[in-house]
């Protein structure tokens, strides 16, 4: 018989997540570091190669795509309901300074280091394209889409289509998704922009 590439509901159990929603899909082959300090809502999945470390908060509806990797440290990610992280994204809350003024990797003691460390937010209705990169301290506002390869060192514009690096806003997105969204889980949890 050929084994399902995702863990069982008892296999999610031993991972330790602070919190775990309903119907939720987490590859046998993703890893996790601290998942006490992770909290994932409802509908979410979680494919392939994927490392989540630190503080990260994911609400429902939510994929996060082959090979990406989310390093969110004390300050934390936090992911909204209903957005879409492609493979091979990386996203920091946590950096090291790499001026040469201090040391860097995790193998040095924290006193020859200087880690800044700040908050991701990802609202709905983001999409991170494939292998982009996400600084620390950005917001990425409700409805904003972001083109493969992408650096995202600053906040971006809601409903807005960016690429580049760094990058630029290109034009607005449009909004028809929030009456599919407003279609599929009911206007009680609909909020209009």
């Amino acid at each position: 018989m050929k084994r399902n590439s995702f863990c069982s509901a008892e296999e999610i159990k031993e991972i330790g997540f602070g919190s775990i929603g309903d119907n939720v899909f987490i590859s046998r082959k993703a890893s996790f570091y601290d998942s006490h300090k992770m909290s994932i809502g409802d509908n979410v999945r979680i494919d392939d190669f994927c490392i989540l470390s630190g503080c990260v908060t994911i609400g429902n509806y939510v994929h996060i795509a082959a090979y990406s990797a989310l390093f969110g440290g004390d300050k934390g990610v936090t992911i909204k309901d209903f957005a879409n992280i492609s493979s091979k994204v990386s996203i920091y809350s946590v950096s090291d300074d790499y001026s040469g003024e201090t040391m860097t990797n995790p193998m040095v003691e924290d006193k020859y280091k200087c880690v800044q460390s700040e908050a991701v937010l990802i609202e709905k209705h983001v999409i991170i394209g494939a292998g982009c990169v996400v600084f620390p301290g950005v917001v990425l506002r409700e409805g904003s889409s972001f083109g493969a390869m992408t650096l995202i060192n600053k906040s971006s514009d809601p409903w807005s289509i960016n690429v580049g690096i760094p990058f630029r806003k290109i034009k607005e997105r449009k909004k028809e998704l929030l009456l599919l969204e407003r279609n599929m889980v009911g206007p009680l949890a609909f909020t209009e922009c």
